[in-house]
């Protein structure tokens, strides 16, 4: 059992930069393969970065290459998501999730096995 909760959002102009923490509780975190996701409003929850269990592979949706980079610190059971040069379409909350098949990249909801709550992201222009 793996448990999450998401911190760092907040209400920011286009152009500037958040970072978002997940902490996971429990002891096989650092086994896992974490992803963050998010979801607009009236939108479908949307892929947006993962890596897998030891950080080597990291992987990211186009609309974010460049400007987002996402890590993780096994020793503090935590991962991050910096989130550089934000704009208005970013808005939306930010979920992370963690797959047991920490070896692989998953982009598709139904491949993580546990999610948090939520952070709230608000970009204004």
């Amino acid at each position: 059992q793996v448990q999450l909760v998401e911190s760092g959002g907040g209400l920011v102009q286009a152009g500037d930069s958040l970072r978002l923490s997940c902490a996971a509780s429990g002891r096989t975190f650092s086994s896992y393969a974490m992803g963050w996701f998010r979801q607009a409003p009236g939108k479908e929850r949307e892929f947006v970065a993962a890596l897998t269990w030891d950080g080597s592979n990291t992987y990211y949706a186009d609309f974010v290459k460049g400007r987002f980079a996402i890590s993780r610190d096994n020793a503090k059971n935590t991962v991050y998501l910096q989130m550089n040069s934000l704009k208005p379409e970013d808005t939306a909350v930010y979920y992370c999730a963690a797959d047991s098949r920490g070896y692989r990249i998953g982009v598709e909801l139904k491949e993580y096995n546990y999610w948090g709550q939520g952070t709230q992201v608000t970009v204004s222009s």
